[in-house]
């Protein structure tokens, strides 16, 4: 039986692992916290622990409800879509009009500045309908699949979630040499945009 368990979280830990890793405009937040040193915890946090939420919603049997209710998905689509585009017009415009004060700072922010990092985050995670599409419908489906092993296989997908999340924020901070550079900024601004007007525009064809 205990094989049985390891061998369904592991199974769930490479599922999820293999569904957050790809580039999206979460892990582009997220990364662009981490390389600022900003509301680091505050963000990794919000990010696994509504993946776990999802993911434990999912594999309690709550996809059937999503799946009945496709107005709903549409809703978080443009309201998502249209929140990802503005963040990346915002991104852009540091781009081109780049602070004077643009190089890495590692102060942790003002307590402003962290409420609203803490505001964008959830915002983009949890209005992106792919988040529900990938946690409580796929992974909630594959854990069913699991039958008594199911909330194994949530489990190890919910550490797939604070792993990667944890490493990419934490993580980020090896590039602090890098940009210290305002260039570098520029450069780093300029991917998140192009990821977040294209995330937004791909929801809002879907939608």
């Amino acid at each position: 039986m205990t094989h049985g368990i390891i061998t369904a979280a592991l199974a769930g830990f490479g599922t999820g692992l293999s569904l957050i890793v790809a580039i999206g405009a979460q892990n582009a937040f997220v990364l662009r916290q981490g390389a600022r040193r900003h509301a680091v915890l505050a963000v990794v946090a919000i990010c696994a622990v509504s993946d776990a939420v999802l993911i434990a919603l999912g594999v309690a049997g709550v996809g059937a409800f999503v799946t009945a209710w496709p107005a709903a998905l549409t809703v978080v689509g443009i309201a998502g879509g249209g929140f990802l585009i503005c963040y990346g017009i915002l991104a852009a415009r540091r781009v081109l009009r780049p602070s004077p004060g643009a190089a890495l700072t590692t102060d942790g922010g003002t307590s402003a500045g962290r409420r609203a990092a803490v505001l964008t985050c959830l915002a983009m995670t949890w209005l992106n309908p792919h988040v529900y599409l990938d946690t409580v419908l796929l992974l909630g489906s594959l854990a069913a699949d699991r039958g008594d092993l199911r909330w194994a296989f949530g489990i190890g997908a919910g550490l797939a979630s604070l792993t990667w999340f944890s490493t990419l924020g934490y993580g980020a901070r090896l590039l602090s040499g890098l940009l210290a550079r305002p260039s570098a900024w520029r450069v780093l601004d300029g991917l998140v945009a192009a990821t977040m007007v294209t995330m937004g525009g791909l929801l809002l064809a879907r939608a």
